[in-house]
């Protein structure tokens, strides 16, 4: 009988390629100034951050986290019913407006890109409303020019990147007659500034996996590998009828520039929804009259974790339902050292089993009837731990012999 196959982590695609492989990921919200950006930020993370209608209201990047939705989630905390339940979250950053120049330094552009710079992965909240009482740092909407605007100073700050770095390279060769420029180096940097030369996000182009890896190495800052979700600003009649005359512009312009997701959503109509949280008559009567549109808030939220390449597990018992983040194609004792550095070292196994398979067999809280259809199984150290998974780990840390 052959050896059975080990679980083989999926290789990452696309911008998850270039990105760090951590469980604490931020996304940023970015765009032009007065698109909606904080507006939208104080919705996802339910605070009151100042909105004011002037270009440069955020200046410090403002964090914060908001629960990831999952139908699994509720379902596992609703079975249990525990003292304790916590969710997944997406950690989001509130980024202040970038400007035509940011590159040069425009507005107050460098310490702006450096927020970017620090976040993985990107909001691009794009405004498609007029309005004559909220002001448009260009005075006048035209989505697709915003779209250049900003992919050009994105592009621009990661050039100046990538021209101190080749610089800082040949320094360092110069001063250590060991060390010469790799032709990989050389090669992968060349590609690298032809692609911003012309506009085109690093994230886009088709790379080997030593490009990829001398361009994590060597260019771990850079801003046009992270994965972007476009967001479309519409005014709430917009949203309600599904209409909008940029929307298919905005469309051709993403596939033309890499692809990605776009998700249509109205700050109005959204600030008014949460507005009516308190009174369930209001809510159902305003949704009705909404025509079925609904909050794309939850959308953003799932496909906001979903681009930064992160899963999570489940722990469910007694005392806490609870979702654990990791990375996608981590291993068991990895995901066992997110709850603790003790689990990982002192890995045993993992007893396992399907969310969808607790769904359809468990009668109640216990494991009785997932056991009894051989659903519930025990992994070892090369497991790929999947989402949705509820786990129970079986571990042992000896204390170090005293000398």
């Amino acid at each position: 009988m052959p050896p059975k196959k080990k679980d083989e982590p999926a290789e990452a695609l696309g911008a998850a390629r270039f990105g760090r492989v951590r469980n604490n990921l931020k996304m940023g919200v970015v765009g032009l100034p007065n698109v909606g950006k904080s507006s939208l930020f104080n919705l996802l993370t339910d605070q009151s951050i100042a909105a004011e209608n002037f270009p440069f209201c955020t200046i410090e990047p403002n964090e914060a986290r908001c629960a990831v939705p999952d139908e699994r989630y509720d379902y596992l905390c609703q079975a249990w019913k525990p003292p304790s339940e916590y969710p997944a979250y997406l950690h989001v950053t509130d980024i202040a407006g970038l400007v035509r120049g940011a590159a040069e330094g425009a507005g107050l552009g460098n310490a702006f890109l450096s927020h970017v710079q620090a976040v993985d992965g990107v909001f691009h909240v794009v405004r498609a409303f007029d309005s004559e009482e909220v002001i448009h740092v260009d005075d006048s909407v035209d989505p697709v020019r915003d779209l250049e605007t900003i992919q050009a100073e994105l592009c621009a700050k990661d050039m100046e990147y990538l021209k101190r770095a080749v610089e800082q390279e040949k320094m360092d060769v110069k001063k250590n007659p060991t060390m010469k420029l790799s032709g990989l180096f050389t090669s992968t940097m060349d590609k690298v500034e032809e692609m911003l030369t012309n506009n085109q996000p690093i994230r886009t182009g088709d790379w080997s996996t030593p490009e990829v890896e001398m361009i994590k190495e060597k260019l771990a800052r850079l801003i046009t590998t992270k994965p972007i979700v476009y967001l479309v600003n519409l005014s709430k009649r917009d949203f309600v009828r599904k209409k909008n005359k940029w929307l298919v512009k905005i469309h051709a312009w993403i596939k033309e520039h890499g692809g990605g997701v776009m998700i249509p959503f109205s700050v109005e109509f959204e600030r008014e929804l949460w507005d009516l949280r308190e009174d369930a008559d209001a809510t159902k009567a305003f949704l009705d009259a909404a025509e079925g549109a609904k909050s794309a808030l939850p959308k953003m939220v799932v496909q906001g974790y979903k681009e930064l390449n992160l899963i999570y597990y489940f722990t469910a018992g007694e005392k806490e339902v609870r979702c654990w983040t990791l990375y996608e194609g981590s291993l068991a004792p990895q995901a066992a050292g997110v709850i603790h550095s003790d689990f990982e070292r002192g890995f045993i196994k993992a007893e396992v089993c399907a969310y969808e398979d607790f769904k359809a067999l468990a009668k109640g809280k216990s494991m009785a009837e997932v056991k009894a259809a051989g659903k519930y199984r025990q992994e070892g150290k090369t497991y790929v731990v999947k989402d949705g998974d509820i786990i129970h780990f079986q571990f042992n840390v000896t204390a170090p012999k005293k000398k």
